[in-house]
């Protein structure tokens, strides 16, 4: 690997000015998500209760949220096992907590997946090979969240009061199609997208956006990393079956306990909980999220979340559940993310400056 393939995506998230706005925007967005939820839900509530501080529940959150974040770099690390690639699980747990910060600052996570990328191929993974291995991880965590989606939308009598659900159950309905046959294109026909991607790039070479030496050497690593992504995808499903069930099994353990946080937070307030509704309305919240042009889905979950909750938590407890939930599932991780990826880009920049 040299420094070449690595360059751009550097560049891309180290860019100062852009993450900074990325993460005003996310700010912003996030606090008029919580005052439309306190003025339209929550009868402009708001109160502290100190039931959450009680050591039990502070235990159990704790606990939920180590398996959390435990489930979700195990479903990365035996992803990559089953592809050949042994990263160790110290990397694996750092490049969790940075995914989880760019992909709440860039519009519909897309700086996730860059970061997971170039982050792998800092240690040793081709581009292809950790493609793959991101692509699969979101693949099967999709599987989930796609197939349950149509299920609650169906069967919880919450959501049939829902008028916005009601309007947009139709693209609800597309979207699903559209997204799965999209990733079945990428998993299983990917040299399908060889043609399209070279042919964006020779416009964007006859527009002059990109020079001719640019043209070439991506139209050259695009072919590459496509067959290098096929014939990675077939390594994985012939990899160890062991590895490919221990994948499949942590995935399901990260949305388990992703969301599981709810019904643990609402019980922590003295609530009798109906798991199987707060598991479903989290469900159908998640994979609206999935569609969010914000950063991180910001104002967008909050508002939906607040919308399907209001009819289960008296308005005084609408915006600390909504609160709680979105700190120990996003907050916390991108605080530890902004740190370490820091640390990961400090020796770079001090190399640089000393050349």
């Amino acid at each position: 690997m040299s420094d070449q393939d690595v360059s751009a995506p550097r560049k891309l998230l180290v860019s100062g000015r852009r993450l900074l706005i990325f993460s005003g925007l996310f700010a912003l967005l996030t606090l008029l998500g919580f005052y439309a939820v306190y003025d339209q839900f929550a009868g402009q509530k708001l109160v502290f209760d100190p039931q959450l501080l009680a050591w039990t529940t502070l235990l159990s959150i704790g606990g939920l949220f180590i398996l959390y974040i435990l489930s979700d770099g195990l479903r990365l690390y035996f992803t990559l096992r089953a592809l050949g690639q042994k990263v160790p699980l110290g990397q694996i747990f750092r490049l969790v907590f940075i995914n989880i910060f760019f992909s709440n600052v860039t519009p519909m996570a897309t700086g996730g997946g860059v970061a997971q990328i170039w982050y792998l191929q800092r240690h040793g993974v081709r581009m292809g090979t950790a493609t793959a291995a991101t692509t699969i991880r979101t693949v099967l965590a999709v599987i989930f969240i796609f197939s349950l989606t149509p299920i609650f939308l169906l069967t919880l009598e919450v959501l049939h009061n829902q008028a916005l659900i009601s309007r947009i159950s139709g693209v609800l309905a597309v979207l699903i199609v559209l997204y799965l046959g999209f990733f079945a294109i990428v998993l299983f026909r990917s040299r399908w997208l060889i043609g399209p991607v070279s042919r964006t790039l020779r416009i964007l070479r006859r527009l002059h956006l990109i020079s001719e030496e640019r043209y070439v050497r991506w139209q050259y690593r695009c072919r590459r990393e496509m067959l290098r992504f096929s014939s990675s995808f077939a390594i994985y499903l012939q990899g160890p079956k062991l590895h490919i069930l221990l994948s499949v099994f942590f995935t399901f353990l990260f949305l388990i306990s992703l969301f599981s946080f709810p019904a643990l937070i609402i019980a922590g307030l003295g609530y009798h909980v109906d798991y199987l509704v707060t598991t479903g309305l989290l469900v159908v919240t998640t994979f609206v999220m999935y569609f969010s042009p914000t950063p991180g889905a910001a104002g967008v979950s909050e508002g939906l979340f607040g919308s399907f909750f209001s009819g289960i938590l008296t308005p005084d407890h609408l915006i600390l559940v909504i609160l709680i939930w979105r700190l120990v599932t996003v907050y916390i991780g991108m605080l530890i993310g902004l740190v370490i990826m820091q640390v990961e880009i400090a020796p770079g920049k001090k190399a640089r400056e000393k050349t």
